[in-house]
């Protein structure tokens, strides 16, 4: 549903909270209208939550404040990155997938592209130790995936002759840019892809003078080692969070606004993200997931 020119999602039971649908790449820059606009929207919310951009860590607004924490690269040029944020062994693995033939190439979002992407998708159903939600999609369902933000995003494909063997996607904001997915065929880790697609998203960004890149979510981890690897910093940025009823103003004041594992200590999402991932792998080893399947 859209308020003003900005889409926007309700979720939840009690209470039910709106917010921005696409909210790290679409933001609130005068939120006091659009607040209005979603009071007036036939589909009730108790809550509407907003975010600044990643960039903008000091608050602007005097809504009741929390943060997220998000992976942030901090970009300068392209040579300061490569000599002073990242080590010798990330530099290695760069180096690595140009002499291990990964030719990286800018691409359009074309038919030949997306079917390259559905290969990348259906290789398996499990990534980082959990369910991967795009496998087995239908290529219409990824094709208008991702041509969100066409006039502001660009491809770049990495190429193993003329097999794509992995990609990303930038999407540039007002000041950041944001790596909407950056992924490669598991089968050819050993060419470290993403290491030089992410090398190739810094450059993009340096040369277009795009000061901070994000990457999702502060993350634990192997995922998290790799951004730090790659220069990635945490930023708290400001969510702000607006009782739009009396439902709302208790909800929040009662805490029932924040989702269950943001209440869970953070030493044991890690302990149940690791069994997590232990059981899908044993799962996929003993009975294979089928296409399509959901378990």
């Amino acid at each position: 549903m859209k308020a003003g020119n900005h889409a926007i999602a309700i979720t939840g039971k009690f209470p039910r909270v709106a917010r921005l649908r696409d909210e790290w790449y679409d933001f609130a820059d005068d939120p006091a209208p659009l607040i209005s606009k979603v009071k007036e929207l036939p589909a009730r919310a108790n809550l509407f939550t907003f975010l600044q951009e990643v960039h903008e860590l000091e608050p602007k607004h005097t809504f009741h404040l929390e943060h997220e924490s998000v992976s942030v690269l901090p970009i300068t040029t392209y040579d300061h990155w490569w000599t002073k944020q990242i080590n010798d062994k990330t530099r290695n693995m760069i180096r690595k997938a140009g002499k291990s033939g990964v030719d990286l190439r800018p691409t359009e979002a074309d038919d030949t592209f997306i079917d390259g992407v559905v290969a990348i998708y259906n290789e398996t159903p499990v990534r980082q130790g959990k369910r991967f939600w795009h496998y087995w999609k239908e290529f219409a369902t990824i094709k208008q995936e991702l041509i969100t933000f066409f006039d502001r995003s660009k491809f770049v494909g990495a190429y193993h002759g003329n097999e794509l063997i992995g990609f990303f996607k930038l999407t540039r904001n007002a000041n950041s840019a944001s790596l909407m997915q950056i992924i490669s065929k598991m089968a050819h880790r050993n060419k470290a892809p993403n290491n030089a697609l992410l090398a190739k998203a810094v450059e993009m960004c340096a040369e277009s003078h795009i000061p901070f890149l994000q990457y999702g979510v502060w993350s634990q981890g192997g995922l998290g080692e790799y951004k730090v690897r790659h220069g990635f910093v945490r930023f708290d940025v400001p969510r702000y969070y607006v009782p739009l009823d009396a439902i709302g103003r208790f909800a929040l004041t009662c805490g029932l606004h924040k989702d269950l594992p943001s209440l869970i200590p953070a030493s044991l999402r890690t302990r149940a993200s690791a069994l997590r991932g232990a059981w899908y792998s044993y799962k996929q080893e003993k009975w294979p997931f089928r296409k399509g399947a959901v378990a």
